[in-house]
């Protein structure tokens, strides 16, 4: 999937992508707040639908070219470890950058769902196969559950449509530079991504660990890195439903579409157990975590730090695992 580098280039490609990836968020982030004010849209839902899927595009690629070149353990390693990371890492970060303010429809709709889902793939998995029929009813549950949550989600926000005065002619050009200005940032997101990716998983080829352990750490992380870098951004603005909502959104896409059109260009026979006695635990407990932790409609910094460490934890037990061969 990625060609093999020179060594000196590997490290190039790591700096340069986390350097352009730093530059685009912020521009992304300007560009999806403008959008959302412009359209009287839920900032929740614009973190979800267009952040969310948007910095996802590289779990996407990486997953789709997976399975068509046969790396099973590649591609569900990339998706679970994604949604592992952005939960623990990615909201335990913005938390300490600022303590994340979570609304109601987050914790009795997101977090539950998300608890659902993963808990519903466990079972769907559960003989360590992923066939097309199983991609099938993720894909589907993905076209049912996405356009409902967002009805409700926007009903329960009370989120105004835009103001008819501001749909005459001086409206358009606001709004077209806001699409362009997230166009432009969500290019470069998932340019950089892929970039550091490719070099990080050379440097990892090199150091000759296993495929599902570059999967669920390097790949995860490198491939999450548009996740951060917008929910950092958003955390430093104080746009709290762009923080949930990008990682809600980014766990449903990855859980869902990410694994079922992986699955539906190369069905996944006999992939590690270690997905289904590891992998999915740590996931169904993070999931969980968000309606606890923002019962309170806060999420402070002593919870962000326990989710680093869930992560830490994580980490510490995936290297061990997959280094001793267990």
């Amino acid at each position: 999937m990625y060609s093999d580098l020179p060594n000196w280039l590997s490290p190039v490609l790591v700096l340069c992508g986390l350097y352009v990836l730093a530059k685009a968020s912020d521009a992304f982030v300007d560009g999806a707040a403008a959008v959302a004010r412009a359209l009287g849209i839920s900032p929740f839902i614009i973190g979800m639908v267009v952040i969310g899927f948007g910095t996802s595009a590289p779990e996407l690629c990486v997953s789709a070219l997976s399975g068509i070149s046969g790396h099973a353990s590649l591609s569900l390693g990339n998706a679970y470890g994604s949604c592992v990371f952005n939960i623990a890492a990615i909201l335990g970060v913005a938390a300490l950058i600022r303590p994340i303010a979570v609304k109601r429809s987050a914790v009795w709709l997101a977090g539950p769902l998300l608890f659902a889902l993963s808990a519903g793939s466990l079972y769907l998995l559960r003989d360590a196969n992923c066939t097309r029929t199983d991609a099938a009813i993720l894909i589907a549950a993905f076209a049912v559950i996405m356009p409902v949550y967002c009805i409700i989600d926007q009903k329960l926000s009370g989120a105004p449509g835009a103001d008819p005065q501001q749909a005459g002619e001086g409206s358009a050009a606001p709004l077209g530079r806001a699409v362009a200005k997230l166009a432009a940032g969500l290019a470069l997101l998932v340019g950089s991504s892929y970039i550091l990716v490719w070099g990080a998983v050379d440097v990892a080829r090199a150091l000759g660990v296993s495929e599902l352990m570059i999967g669920v750490t390097i790949v995860a992380v490198g491939t999450s890195l548009p996740e951060l870098a917008s929910a950092v951004a958003s955390a430093r603005r104080g746009e709290h439903e762009f923080v949930v909502g990008n990682i809600v959104g980014s766990n449903l896409f990855n859980m869902l579409a990410v694994v079922g059109i992986a699955t539906v260009i190369s069905p996944i026979e006999g992939f590690p157990r270690t997905v289904l006695c590891r992998d999915f635990p740590f996931l169904i407990a993070l999931s969980a975590s968000i309606s606890l932790f923002g019962a309170g409609g806060r999420v402070g910094r002593l919870k962000g730090l326990a989710w680093i460490a869930a992560f830490l934890a994580y980490s510490a037990l995936v290297i061990l695992q997959e280094t001793k061969g267990a």
